[in-house]
């Protein structure tokens, strides 16, 4: 078999990987809605009319932006083997930076150097919030799944009590930031309503597609994951890999949470957590922890959710049963 066959064949298999899962999960998600007495090929149209129809499929383009940034911070650090668990309070944390720091940024200077100032400090804030799982995993070994998730729960409890506190806006009596103002704003593509944040998305998500597949660094990555101590035996440095790889994730993820701020939401209230990581981490395996891969699959989710929730409503289901359709696609992943 030539090497084209044989890439195409890979291709053919990767693709069947990915599309079997979500038609099983969506095949069995039908005869739930079913045997709970509704039609599921109205639930499955209102999901295709509110989530693509009219001005819908701008309102799943916005989502996607925020979506590829995890996707691409999750898919990093799993490709070396290591759990990041903690990919929420890493994005309310980017998230927090905008939205409770923001007015007075740019109170101070012009909306791009503030907007520049923000999404950096977004980053920043992401990848040193990895530090605690990252140093502990590299100085001593210890689990980085129950780690992250601690500080998972610190990080998440720490946004909250600044939107309660230093942070809150006391004009409104529900704890929440200030709202951003309109020209502060990451600015619309054109006359449509998706910000140039899905720009800046992809950009990075090809970005990490080439270094992650022709660059010496996607090599060394590729070799720690496969065996750390076949890494360093050929001087790769494992507690320095470990540390950069969570930090590059925690940026990622926390610079989802500034774009999510600036192009979208506009301001930030007390326990809203929107749980993204944890949505999209079968369709991160999906895609074969490849950023180009993730795309589509990540288009696809976004359509889900944006117009899943009106269309449960009108079809007179829990907006819940989304992370149902979710958790089939994980088992069904594992089963084939």
């Amino acid at each position: 078999m030539t090497a084209g066959a044989l890439r195409a064949t890979h291709a053919v298999h990767a693709v069947a990987g990915a599309v079997i899962p979500i038609v099983l999960a969506l095949a069995t998600g039908a005869l739930i809605i079913w045997a709970m007495g509704r039609n599921p090929f109205v639930f499955y149209g209102l999901v295709i009319q509110y989530g693509l129809t009219g001005e819908n499929w701008m309102r799943s383009l916005v989502l996607m932006a925020p979506l590829l940034l995890i996707a691409v911070g999750l898919i990093v650090v799993f490709r070396g083997q290591l759990w990041n668990l903690g990919s929420a309070s890493q994005f309310l944390l980017g998230a927090v930076v905008v939205s409770g720091f923001g007015p007075q940024v740019f109170g101070s200077m012009p909306a791009w150097a503030g907007s520049v100032v923000l999404l950096l400090g977004s980053m920043l804030l992401g990848a040193i919030w990895t530090l605690v799982p990252a140093v502990l995993k590299a100085r001593y070994g210890t689990n980085e799944i129950v780690t992250s998730l601690v500080m998972n729960f610190i990080g998440i409890g720490v946004v909250n009590l600044l939107i309660k506190g230093p942070l809150k806006d006391d004009t409104v009596p529900i704890p929440q930031t200030p709202v951003l103002a309109p020209e502060h704003m990451i600015p619309y593509i054109g006359p449509t309503t998706i910000h140039a944040g899905l720009i800046l998305a992809l950009l990075i998500t090809l970005l990490a597609q080439l270094v992650l597949s022709r660059t010496s660094f996607g090599l060394r990555l590729d070799v720690f994951g496969a065996s750390p101590k076949a890494a360093s035996h050929i001087g790769i440095n494992s507690p320095r890999m470990v540390i950069g790889l969570f930090a590059l994730s925690g940026a990622l993820i926390g610079l989802a949470g500034g774009i999510d701020m600036l192009g979208h939401e506009s301001y930030q209230r007390a326990n809203w957590n929107p749980h993204y990581g944890d949505a999209i981490m079968p369709f991160v395996f999906l895609a074969r922890l490849s950023p180009l891969a993730a795309i589509p699959l990540i288009a696809f989710y976004a359509v889900i959710a944006t117009g899943g929730t009106l269309a449960a409503q009108q079809a007179g289901l829990n907006v819940d049963f989304l992370l149902v359709i979710v958790g089939l696609i994980l088992l069904f992943m594992a089963i084939t």
